[in-house]
């Protein structure tokens, strides 16, 4: 069913705004998915914070013109959907990967991520990049190894002074 101007317009106008915010792209194929599988696969990206797109693949390259994403132009061929990920930028691929475990009806075609083209067969690799939380507190770890050390350090004579002073004192102890 062919769309009208203005609704492309509408289309493109949406997507360019998620797109603005978004941190990492997916461009897949769903030929052969039924309906029931295509919403399946939405009600989870929509639980995981990822905007979940069918669109034209010309309606596509308009939208993703001069941003991160521009990378992706030619990778969009045949019937897609895009998903853009716009909090976590594994967020997208955790999806679509877990999906993958159920269906094979769905090839990933291209990645985008930071402004660069990462391919399809690395989906793995970036559904497996943290989330905020855990890049967060994987950073404090870090940042508090060396303190804890610091301080293990710094209490460790008076301990031994103590540990000594022990022993001295049970040694000149008379013995029952």
């Amino acid at each position: 069913m062919p769309l009208k101007l203005e609704d492309k317009r509408r289309i493109v106008e949406e997507v360019t705004q998620v797109v603005a915010t978004a941190q990492s792209a997916i461009a897949a194929e769903y030929r052969g998915m039924t309906v029931a599988e295509m919403t399946q696969l939405r009600v989870q990206a929509r639980k995981a914070g990822v905007y979940l797109r069918v669109i034209r693949n010309t309606l596509a390259r308009r939208a993703t013109a001069n941003t991160p994403f521009e990378c992706m132009k030619d990778s969009l061929v045949g019937p897609l959907v895009m998903a853009f990920s716009i909090n976590d930028p594994g967020a997208g691929a955790r999806v679509l990967s877990d999906y993958l475990k159920t269906n094979q009806k769905l090839v990933v075609k291209s990645i985008a991520l930071g402004g660069k083209l990462i391919p399809a067969k690395e989906l793995d690799k970036v559904a497996k990049l943290p989330t905020l939380e855990q890049a967060l507190s994987q950073l404090l770890a870090v940042m508090k190894a060396p303190l804890t050390q610091l301080v293990r350090t710094l209490a460790e004579p008076p301990a031994k002074l103590a540990r000594t002073l022990a022993a001295v004192r049970d040694s000149k102890q008379p013995s029952e």
